[in-house]
């Protein structure tokens, strides 16, 4: 089967920035929840949580978003390279 690479003559080029604004969206919200919700907003009631000693609430906003943030980073890159050859726009 033949690929085709996305055009805006052919409708691949708007399904791909679909699928890639999807995926950044995504990742967005993911950041958006560990970093100022659990982080910020619901520190308080997650510090009754204890890990390795520690507070969960504190946890999340010294360390666990940093973790959470590195692990999207290669989520992302992992997500953006089989989306690249499906549309046929991966570097070789």
């Amino acid at each position: 089967m033949e690929k085709t690479r996305p055009t805006p003559e052919n409708g691949n080029g708007a399904a791909y920035w679909k699928a890639n604004l999807r995926l950044v969206g995504i990742c967005l919200a993911v950041w958006f929840v560990v970093s100022y919700l659990f982080g910020i907003i619901l520190a308080q009631p997650l510090n009754a949580i204890r890990i390795g000693g520690y507070e969960l609430g504190f946890w999340f906003a010294q360390q666990g978003s940093i973790y959470v943030f590195v692990i999207l980073i290669f989520v992302y890159a992992a997500i953006m390279n089989r989306l690249d050859r499906k549309f046929d726009v991966d570097e070789q």
